[in-house]
C-alpha cells in the first residue's frame, strides 16, 4: 500500500542530526555538517597543496569543531614542506593526507572514510591512525570503512562487521574478539 511504501522509503533517509541529505547536491551535504573522505583520493591534480586546502575551507560552524590550515600541517607537516606542489605530483600517501585534511576545513560534524590506508606505508598509515582517533576525540564523529582489521579495531569506539551485503557483526571492538565464529569466518585471511 501507500502507506507502508512511504514509511519503507522513510528507513531509507539519510539524516544529519534530524537534517534530511537524501538526493541533495555535494556542497548542500557538506553544508549539512558531513565530510567526505574517499579511497580515491580525489585532489585537483592542477593546484598546489595551499590552493587545495584552501577550496575546503568553509566557515566555523557552532556546532562541530573548527579546523585551520595550521592545524593541518600540524598533524601532517610534510604537506607544508609541499604547500607550493602541485596535488598531482604528491605521493599516494600525501594525496591521502590532503584529502583529509581538506575535508575537516570544512568544519564537518561526521566524516566519512572511505579505505584511507589503501596503499600506504606502514608509517603513514601510523600517522592516519592517529588523526583519526584524534578527530574523533575532538567531537567528530567519524564512520571508517576499513579493510585492516588492526587499524579499524584501534581507532573504533564500535565496529560492523559486513558479510554478503548484511551485517554479521556490531558491537565494540572488545567484544569482537570474544565472537571467535565472527573473526574466523568473516576476518580470518
Amino acid at each position: 500500500t501507500r502507506k507502508e511504501s512511504s514509511a519503507a522509503s522513510d528507513v531509507y533517509k539519510r539524516q544529519i542530526e534530524g537534517r534530511d541529505i537524501t538526493g541533495k547536491r555535494p556542497f548542500e551535504i557538506a553544508r549539512a555538517g558531513l565530510g567526505f573522505v574517499p579511497e580515491e583520493r580525489e585532489v585537483f591534480a592542477n593546484l598546489t597543496v595551499d590552493e587545495n586546502l584552501r577550496m575546503g575551507e568553509q566557515p566555523p560552524r557552532p556546532d562541530a569543531p573548527a579546523w585551520t590550515i595550521e592545524q593541518m600541517f600540524g598533524y601532517f607537516p610534510r604537506l607544508k614542506e609541499r604547500r607550493n606542489t602541485r596535488a598531482g605530483n604528491l605521493s599516494g600517501g600525501e594525496q591521502q593526507m590532503l584529502t583529509m585534511c581538506r575535508s575537516l576545513l570544512g568544519n564537518p560534524k561526521v566524516m566519512l572514510i572511505d579505505e584511507p590506508t589503501e596503499g600506504l606505508a606502514p608509517k603513514i598509515v601510523e600517522v592516519i591512525a592517529d588523526v583519526i582517533r584524534d578527530i574523533h576525540q575532538r567531537g567528530v564523529s567519524v564512520v571508517l570503512v576499513e579493510q585492516k582489521l588492526t587499524i579499524a579495531l584501534k581507532v573504533s569506539t564500535r565496529v560492523s562487521v559486513m558479510g554478503h551485503g548484511r551485517i554479521v557483526f556490531e558491537g565494540p571492538p572488545a567484544q569482537l574478539h570474544e565472537r571467535q565464529d565472527v573473526v574466523q569466518e568473516w576476518l580470518a585471511v
